[in-house]
């Protein structure tokens, strides 16, 4: 195939939900308070209204942890996470927070001053997506593990259930630490269809450990518009620091390649839809420098800049080169939260007193791992995240454009209807994913 003059293209992979649902019930109540049993709540806000501030503040958040991330990775580094699976733990730890913790939290998460909106939102949000559609599979999931002796509040329990199913299973993390790992690893397994396996390391869990929360979450569909096997060859791929890779570079130049594009002066934008029975659309977006500088890509993910250049789309012939890869990420986010904003909730002042009634527990470790392969045929992906606590110590011409990804770039994958970010990462280098 003919080859373009080499540019970066940074992928930003992003899966947005959108949910139908007539309403949601629960505890009116609000982190750093004292918490109720759950009962159905009144005049709470709109379904509609939660779901939009849920997915808002994903998003945010997924922008600037990709961001934090890719700046303390080399540029020449693939990048890839759900920050909706992290949102989702968080949220879970955050009904917990009490003070200057939950403060810290709701910051960096961007989590709604009312607690009602951000439980109806995750209820509305998580029901959506476990749905269900003929043409995809996407699913997600919470849990909590609790030490088997330890006096959590019904109440927290309670809570963690109902707005975000959350079932709590019972561990003997004091006397059978490895037991009890392997346990929540085999969970989490299952829940992503093997891609994601043996979570928690090694000796993270310990006898000090009294929770683990845990989110995972799975996609896998196929393009409305798939790539013909036959018609993938061999091609340059240049990544940020200007090395040479051959890839496997699908390509879809027919007549019937009518796609979402848009463009600046700087950007390419290119959305592939999913197939959908439902009517709850999904899809990749892909932001594809025009040069190779990821940076054009990088200054668009603000929540403004994202909706304005995302909002410009329209569907046309588009002729699209566009790498096969595979990559599985592992993340330590620990240090990264607290730099972003959230210290307290790691050390020994972290007040977690609406799980137990104490401010004896802090936050341990935070880590995330996630998958993504993309091929001819569509996308399968998945991720999860487990926090851990223990006792504190204690425009142009009218011309069909050429979107050839042969350089690094940003990739998404969306739900069209809510833009609830689920995946987003960065492909630098194909051929080391």
């Amino acid at each position: 195939m003919k080859h373009l003059k080499p540019t970066a293209i940074t992928a930003i992979f992003l899966v947005i939900l959108c949910t139908f649902l007539a309403g949601c019930t629960g505890t009116p109540d609000s982190a750093g308070t004292e918490t109720a049993t759950p009962t159905p709540v009144q005049n709470v806000t709109e379904t509609g209204s939660a779901v939009e501030s849920v997915v808002d503040a994903n998003d945010m958040f997924a922008f600037d942890i990709y961001k934090k991330l890719a700046s303390e990775e080399s540029k020449d580094d693939n990048l890839f996470l759900s920050p909706f699976s992290i949102s989702s733990a968080l949220a879970l730890t955050y009904e917990g927070a009490k003070g200057e913790t939950a403060d810290q939290i709701k910051s960096v998460f961007y989590f709604p001053e009312n607690i009602d909106t951000l439980r109806c939102g995750y209820q509305d949000v998580n029901a959506g997506i476990n749905a269900g559609d003929p043409d995809y599979e996407l699913s997600i999931a919470n849990a909590l593990w609790a030490e088997e002796t330890y006096p959590f509040l019904e109440d927290y329990i309670n809570t963690a259930e109902t707005y975000y199913s959350a079932n709590t299973t019972n561990l003997d993390f004091i006397n059978q630490p490895e037991e009890s790992r392997v346990t929540i690893n085999d969970w989490v397994a299952g829940k992503t269809n093997n891609k994601i396996e043996d979570l928690i390391p090694e000796g993270m869990i310990d006898s000090m450990t009294r929770l683990v929360i845990t989110n995972a979450i799975y996609f896998k569909g196929t393009w409305v518009l798939q790539f013909d096997k036959n018609m993938t060859t061999e091609a340059d791929f240049t990544t940020p620091s200007g090395e040479t890779v051959t890839v496997e570079m699908m390509q879809r130049t027919d007549d019937d390649a009518i796609y979402g594009y848009s463009e600046t002066d700087d950007l390419q934008v290119l959305e592939m839809p999913y197939e959908n029975e439902s009517g709850k659309k999904l899809s990749m977006i892909v932001l594809l420098p025009k040069e190779n500088d990821l940076k054009a890509a990088e200054d668009v993910l603000t929540e403004d800049k994202f909706k304005e250049i995302t909002g410009s789309i329209e569907s046309q012939q588009v002729k699209v080169y566009f790498p096969k890869f595979k990559l599985e990420t592992e993340y330590q986010l620990s240090d990264t939260l607290s730099e972003m904003g959230m210290p307290v909730a790691f050390t020994g002042s972290a007040d977690f007193s609406g799980m137990d009634g104490t401010t004896g527990l802090s936050i341990s470790d935070v880590v995330h791992k996630a998958y993504v392969e993309v091929n001819e045929e569509g996308t399968e992906a998945a991720a999860a995240t487990a926090v851990v606590m223990r006792l504190t110590a204690v425009a142009g011409e009218d011309i069909t454009p050429v979107f050839v990804a042969d350089h690094p770039f940003i990739f998404m994958i969306q739900d069209d209807e809510t833009g609830n970010i689920l995946f987003i990462g960065r492909i630098s280098n194909p051929s080391s994913a």
